[in-house]
């Protein structure tokens, strides 16, 4: 492993809920496994008026997020990592003087003998970040003369290409791309990561991820919860914005990329770029029509109880055309998938929490066993992401007796079988990684573009097109009922259960 260099951490925007929720529970699991350097403080900075002791108090010995964890460890060890977090108030607004932020990061440093090494999370909404960039800039607080110094910024990057770009020129103004980290917590998921391993480093499969051996690719990412409290957020944002943009196009980067020269962050970012810079991007209207699906939950009984439709929701808007579903059908310009359909969709309101990737080979050309049911049950690899995270192989096996009857088995693996091995949570990873620069999981300024220049041309058409549509579905079932009509042929969705094999196969118990 890395070392990890001695540094800082300051957290803008500590005293919200990221913080609490994932930021600290993950330094809390590093520090408890030894991954944290030995000389190493987190400063918390916001508007809030805390001190040290209750922004500890807050975030460590009275969080909800800890209580689990801390139950388990000794008042010294917990005390030790509580003794690495420090606050600074900024007083009224982000937009100010950070001479005083400066002293303090200065006067900890020497305390603690961190180096000058610092990352800067900006864990606030986007509308700050240049904000903060330019503030820390000017108190000279950018500068790598004495140890490197690090952004960490979260989505949503950019609501447009127009306004990603902006953005991008808007940081790169105070801090240089490599310095820029960009996080998108689903490629922190070891089962996101191992789609690299699956295909590079198994010759079982990466003669046949291509056009000629693969149907098509179908991706899922599904939600059983609606909006929450987010109405207000998800309504200026959508599904598509929300998940598709990002975290599904991220996906769809590692199934698409060809092999990169070596394991190198910018050797795998580079052919990332490529990735999505191959999807055909689609303008032409009736293209955009039959393509893409748009929905919203509508008011329903689940499991007994009645939940409200997208539109009753806190904070939305009554009259709302903003999807909760999104599924697109699009093709890839590249020699490997030329033909080849890929399928994605994002939704809320599902009958279950679940995010894969399916790919479903073609079937033997010559079919001899064809009335024996083999038909349309193709081979498929299944990558799941969460949960029951796994991989799974389906494929025929003969049922005993007489004949060729064909019925499918399945082949699967799965993480929590690993019972010695401790699984990284996804920020873990991710400030693990930033901590020692390495920048394979996070986004690069070009990548953010490409995926907006593909993204933008689907969200004009559904705000400005002629014949868009706004489907509405039933809270708890998948989609609307026009959902298979994206298939070619008779295909259709496959609806994954809430376990990775969801259907046994066929076995013979005695």
């Amino acid at each position: 492993m890395k070392k990890t260099e001695n540094q800082m951490l300051v957290i803008f925007g500590a005293s919200g809920d990221l913080t609490a929720r994932k930021l600290i529970p993950a330094l809390f699991n590093l520090y408890v496994a030894n991954h944290l350097p030995k000389n190493f403080v987190v400063l918390g900075v916001s508007r809030s008026e805390l001190t040290d002791k209750t922004f500890r108090d807050r975030v460590v010995y009275e969080s909800d997020y800890l209580k689990e964890k801390t139950k388990k460890l000794g008042k010294d060890e917990i005390k030790g990592f509580a003794d690495k977090l420090f606050y600074e108030d900024l007083g009224n607004s982000y937009d100010t003087d950070y001479k005083s932020l400066r002293k303090r990061v200065e006067e900890l440093k020497t305390a603690h003998e961190t180096s000058g090494n610092i990352i800067y999370y900006l864990s606030t909404p986007p509308t700050l970040y240049e904000t903060v960039a330019h503030n820390l800039a000017d108190a000279g607080m950018n500068t790598q003369k004495n140890g490197w110094k690090r952004l960490i910024v979260e989505k949503p990057f950019g609501y447009s290409l127009e306004t990603a770009k902006k953005l991008n020129k808007g940081l790169h103004q105070y801090f240089t791309e490599p310095q820029i980290y960009r996080i998108d917590h689903y490629l922190g998921k070891e089962t996101v990561q191992n789609l690299l391993v699956t295909r590079f480093a198994n010759s079982i499969f990466e003669p046949l991820w291509n056009r000629n051996y693969i149907e098509h690719v179908e991706i899922t990412n599904a939600e059983s919860v609606g909006v929450e409290k987010r109405g207000g957020y998800y309504d200026k944002s959508g599904a598509l914005r929300d998940m598709f943009q990002n975290h599904l196009l991220q996906i769809v980067s590692l199934v698409v990329m060809e092999p990169p020269i070596g394991a190198e962050a910018e050797e795998i970012r580079n052919e990332k770029v490529k990735a999505l810079k191959s999807l055909r991007v689609m303008t032409d209207e009736k293209v955009l029509f039959e393509n893409t699906i748009r929905a919203q939950y509508v008011e329903s009984v689940v499991n007994g109880e009645k939940v409200k439709g997208y539109r009753e929701e806190d904070g939305v808007d009554p009259n709302s055309t903003t999807e909760t579903y999104a599924a697109i059908k699009f093709y890839v310009d590249n020699w490997r998938w030329h033909g080849v359909p890929f399928y994605v969709r994002t939704a809320k309101r599902m009958p279950t929490k679940a995010t894969e990737v399916v790919i479903h080979f073609k079937e033997p050309h010559h079919q001899i066993f064809n009335e024996q049911g083999m038909h349309r049950k193709d081979n498929k690899l299944i990558i799941r992401i969460q949960p029951d995270e796994g991989i799974l192989i389906k494929f025929g096996v003969k049922v005993p007796g007489q004949g060729f009857r064909v019925e499918r088995a399945n082949l699967d693996f799965y993480y929590s079988s690993l019972a010695e091995t401790y699984v990284m949570e996804a920020y873990e990873r991710l400030l693990l990684d930033a901590m020692q620069g390495d920048a394979t999981l996070y986004a690069r300024a070009d990548e953010v573009e490409a995926a907006w220049e593909f993204v933008d041309p689907i969200l004009n058409y559904w705000q400005n097109g002629k014949d868009v549509r706004m489907y509405g579905y039933a809270a708890g079932v998948w989609g609307p009922e026009n959902a298979d009509d994206l298939f070619d042929g008779k295909g259709f969705w496959r609806n994954p259960g809430e376990n990775l094999a969801d259907d046994p196969g066929y076995c013979v118990i005695c």
